[in-house]
This record gives C-alpha cells, structure tokens and sequence, in this order.
C-alpha cells in the first residue's frame, strides 16, 4: 500500500526534462510553488551534459539510466518508450512513476487519471501512474460533468489538433514552411505526412486496419477507462490543423434523458475547471489562441442537437501543454502529496 514520506519536500526527477513537456514541467511546478526538494534532470544522451535554470540555479541534465532514482519521491515521465525499461528500477527506488507516455495507460493495474475526473483511482496505485493522450484529457472534465448531470449513452468527437502535440520538431516544421511559402519557397513534409502550413491532415499516428488512426483509438479506449464506462459508445476523428499551441474538439453528447441548454450552462459554470465563453451574440466563444499558457478547459457553442431531444453539441478548447500534459501531471503530483499517497524511498 503506499505510505506518506511525511511533510517535507518531495524529491522529483523529470525523464525527458529537455523536450517540449519536461520544459513544461518546470515551468508549472514554478508556478505552482510546488515543494522540491532534490531535483535530478534527466534526458537522452544527446542532452546530456547540459544545464537548465529554474529558481534561480542551475542544474545539470543527466543521462537517464536504471540507477538515477535513489531517494526519489516522485517521476514525472515526459519520455517514449524507454519509461518501460526504467519505471521498475524506479519503483524499485521507491518512487512514484507518473508517465505522459501511452506505455502503460491500458494496463489494467495502472490508474489512467485526470485529477478532478477521477481522483479515487490513485489511491491504491502500485508505483505507476498514467495521465492520459492530450486530447483525451480535455475531453474527460466536461464528458464526467455531463455524465453526472444526465448519464452519456453516445459521444461523437472530432478533434482539431495543435502541432505542439507532435513535438518541438512539429513546430519547427511548421514555422518554417510558414516562412518559407510566405516567401514564395516550396515545402517538403519531414514530420508530418503531408504539408501541415495552411492545410490540415486528418492523419495522427498509424491507420489501424479498421480505418480509425491509433490517436482516435486511443481517445476511445482512455475515454472509457477513465469514466469507467467500459461501454459508452464513442468515436472520433483526429485531425492535425495548422496551430502552434491548444487542441480544440467538436462534440456531440447523447444521454440518457433530455437536457436542456441552459442545465448544460449551469452544470459548467458550476466546475472550477471548466470557463465557461457560451455567448455567440456577442462572439464570445474560445479558440486555440485564448487558451494558450492557461489552465482551465474552455467550453462554448453549446447548442441542442437539432436531429436529437437527448443530444448537445459543446465546442472544447485547452492547451494541451498543459492540461493534457505538464498540468495534468502536477496536479496528480499534487494529489499524491496531499492524500499522504507518496511511498518511501529505499534506504541507500
């Protein structure tokens, strides 16, 4: 069972502190005045060797190895797959695994989790827990606030997605084919399949044999798991769009009884992780942009589905840096410290 490491500060590694997420990381956790006491950068070896700053001193990125975890209380995981090979010697170590990767977010042991959706599944975790794909985790908090208010029967989900959920590379592919078009030169795709300035490419990940891209999979199996609606019948389309920062997705909620607009509106305007922008007299309405370096998922357009009484439509925007990734972590993090859920680490 886990067991508290008392009141004092926690000591934190991040895996993968030099890409997109881990800087991310640290920015949040600064922000967030969250209590650290030892902190160990780790990353890849072409990072190794280098410095990051954060509050006001400098630290060394480290090689990540099977050895880097002694006395740590807790991992954030922004790396790939390599989270498979190092997450037993971390727990091992006595910390707590909290990984952005997919490695381990199906495993029926691991607790998939977005903090205020549902917390209860972290509090008999075996030294791994997973936080869920980018747009799964703006998803789940207006899913799980319109689940308690009518109970889902169907969700249909397009998604628009920022190329920041690909990487720093992804952004730099799309800054320079911007500059570059806009200077009358022409593009050759490297990370994306097709020509991602001014275009959109409805292909995240591999194609599945089904037709379904292993991004849209992913949205429906987590979406599930979360939920804990083994059964909901859901779908999505994935679409990478021509934006630097902030996921947005189109979707279509049916329930169980009729709801009406307004109990939508008051059902968010209720949750202090949700803001609500419904006003399209007035344009009021979120985009990518409003909700860039912010940390509330912002719902608008919320209208009745014209061909259903038990259907709405709500438009869902949230930065995805955060909320689907550094932010949700934190707040796991947060959640652990709070509850006394840390383990103790192996005495050297």
């Amino acid at each position: 069972m886990p067991t508290t490491n008392g009141k004092r500060p926690v000591n934190l590694a991040i895996l993968g502190a030099t890409g997109i997420v881990g800087k991310e990381l640290l920015k949040i956790l600064d922000e967030r005045n969250f209590p650290i006491g030892q902190l160990k950068l780790l990353a890849s070896e072409r990072s190794k060797d280098t410095t990051i700053h954060f509050r006001g001193k400098e630290y060394p990125v480290e090689l990540a190895a099977k050895d880097s975890f002694k006395n740590i209380d807790i991992v954030l995981s922004a790396a790939g797959s390599i989270i498979k090979e190092l997450a037993p010697a971390a727990i091992a170590a006595g910390a707590i695994v909290i990984d952005k990767s997919s490695a381990f977010r199906m495993n029926p042991e691991v607790p998939l989790v977005v903090p205020g959706v549902n917390d209860s599944a972290m509090d008999n975790h075996q030294g791994i827990i997973a936080s869920p794909n980018c747009s799964t985790a703006q998803l789940v908090i207006p899913l799980k606030i319109l689940h308690d208010l009518a109970g889902l029967t169907r969700v249909i989900v397009s998604t628009y997605q920022s190329v920041s959920g690909a990487g720093s590379a992804a952004v730099e592919e799309l800054e320079m084919q911007t500059h570059s078009l806009m200077h009358g030169q022409t593009v050759e795709p490297k990370v994306f399949t097709k020509r991602i300035a001014f275009n959109l490419i409805p292909h995240i990940d591999k194609f599945n044999k089904d037709g379904y891209t292993r991004e849209e999979e992913k949205l429906v199996e987590e979406t599930r798991k979360i939920l804990s609606l083994p059964q909901l019948a859901i779908t999505c389309t994935a679409v990478r769009v021509p934006v630097l920062i902030g996921h947005s997705e189109s979707v279509l909620v049916e329930f169980a009884r009729p709801v009406t607009v307004e109990q939508g509106r008051n059902a968010f305007a209720a949750s202090d992780m949700i803001e609500l922008w419904d006003n399209t007299e007035d344009n009021v309405y979120p985009t990518p942009i409003d909700a860039a370096g912010k940390d509330p998922v912002y719902v608008g357009r919320i209208r009745k589905d014209n061909s259903s009484s038990n259907a709405l439509h709500i438009w869902v925007v949230a930065d995805n840096l955060r909320i689907g990734a550094a932010l949700n972590a934190i707040r796991i993090a947060e959640y652990l410290l709070e509850h006394k859920l840390l383990r103790q680490p192996v005495a050297s």
